[in-house]
């Protein structure tokens, strides 16, 4: 009976695959990781053709519109630093300064969300929305101009946070 648990399992062929697949994936995207420009650009034109299929198609705006969101959410999380100086209640009054004299510490910033997993999330999110647009249930009738609006609208005030944010702690 104990002799069953010193054996060890092979694993089945579909998880061997699996493994092996992941494998693979890993290795190309660690490849990918000192090509910054060469990632946004693919990035940016695939958010392109995305936006082109959107336009000549005439729809898929609940998509476009989640997806521009999540962009926004993103966006935000790279421009935040993992630290925030809002949170942190043991510092002066007037928050976080450079050091002035030698023996003081000096933190750098450090993004919330680092800019290669910003760029993972991007690209990772706009193939998704970009598949969406291949099947007509994603494509719900709205009136598309409230949408628009409301995000710029989103992003207005957003942004404005933010920035006052970072010009309060510099």
């Amino acid at each position: 009976m104990d002799d069953d648990l010193l054996i060890p399992k092979k694993r089945s062929v579909i998880s061997q695959a699996w493994t092996r697949l992941s494998q693979i994936y890993q290795t190309t995207l660690d490849r990918w990781t000192p090509y910054t420009k060469c990632r946004w650009f693919c990035t940016l034109s695939l958010l392109l053709s995305f936006g082109l299929r959107v336009f000549f198609k005439q729809g898929w705006y609940i998509v476009t519109y989640a997806l521009g969101i999540y962009h926004l959410n993103l966006f935000i999380a790279f421009l935040t630093p993992k630290i925030d100086p809002a949170m942190d209640f043991d510092a002066d009054e007037n928050g976080p300064e450079l050091p002035t004299r030698a023996n003081e510490e000096f933190r750098p910033f450090i993004r919330r969300l680092p800019e290669f997993k910003f760029w993972y999330s991007v690209t990772k999110s706009t193939v998704i929305a970009l598949v969406c647009t291949f099947f007509d249930c994603f494509n719900i009738p709205v009136f598309w101009p409230i949408l628009v609006l409301y995000f710029i609208t989103l992003f207005c005030v957003t942004m404005k946070r933010q920035i006052k944010h970072m010009l309060k702690y510099r």
